[in-house]
């Protein structure tokens, strides 16, 4: 209640940008806010997590220290390997349950990984996110955050290509990052089975708005994914041209929903 008071209070315009699991505000009688997020790759999220916490990156040397001062070396040194193929708790579920819970919402079984939880976290996808995008295809995210949400993402492209910007960003790259076997990388694979195939969904969604607005979309050839267990993502090949009055009262429609 005091995060949804502190939100509909803040004077306007106002960006909150935080780790918060979806939160339902007009169940608690205040104003629905527009609800926008990027994900990525489960598996590269988990590994560069992984290693973030114990090495940090570029911007500082110490910065990792400062982010987990009690780790242990043993711990801090662990082969990932060995943490997936041993099955540690770091490496295991629940913990590897890590983006449905997001968006599933605050109820308890969100935190259990299984189809209840990733159900739920589609729905509120489809009812309450004007837009979840990819992280592997950003450029695209920022050109329909600026047509969606103007005001506060307008030139966000030319900001993002800035060689200022630019030089930041490398400072964030994770140090240190490794590449589990092909062994571990099939177990994490099949522990991570609902986060892939929310990931794939919300890809095969995103895809679907990029077509609506004439983006092209391109398969990532570096990453290949487990194909046993998650079906074909929808893949666009090509720009619709057609339909343009469609798209135009659709963007607005969506204003009329989330922009009240």
């Amino acid at each position: 209640m005091e995060l949804i008071k502190n939100i509909s209070t803040a004077e306007q315009p106002y960006l909150f940008t935080r780790h918060v699991h979806f939160l339902n505000f007009s169940r608690f009688g205040g104003d629905q806010p527009v609800y926008i997020n990027i994900i990525r790759d489960p598996v590269n999220r988990f590994l560069s997590n992984y290693f973030f916490r114990r090495f940090g990156d570029w911007r500082g040397e110490q910065n990792h220290m400062i982010r987990t001062p009690s780790m242990r070396q043993e711990e801090r040194y662990l082969d990932i390997n060995v943490c997936i193929l041993e099955n540690y708790p770091e490496c295991s579920n629940p913990r590897l349950f890590y983006i449905i819970p997001y968006f599933c919402g605050q109820h308890p079984r969100c935190r259990e990984p299984g189809e209840w939880a990733l159900e739920r976290a589609k729905l509120n996808v489809n009812e309450n996110f004007l837009l979840v995008g990819i992280l592997e295809e950003l450029e695209d995210v920022l050109l329909l955050l600026e047509r969606f949400l103007p005001h506060y993402f307008k030139d966000v492209l030319s900001i993002y290509k800035n060689p200022e910007h630019r030089k930041l960003g490398n400072l964030t790259v994770t140090v240190k990052k490794a590449v589990p076997s092909p062994e571990a990388l099939q177990i994490l694979y099949q522990r991570m089975r609902y986060e892939y195939e929310f990931y794939y969904y919300v890809k095969e969604q995103f895809h679907l708005l990029k077509r609506k607005f004439g983006l092209k979309s391109h398969v990532n050839k570096l990453h290949p994914r487990p194909e046993f267990f998650i079906p074909s993502p929808l893949e666009t090949e090509e720009p619709i041209d057609e339909e343009e009055e469609d798209d135009e009262k659709w963007l607005e429609d969506i204003y009329k929903s989330y922009c009240r």
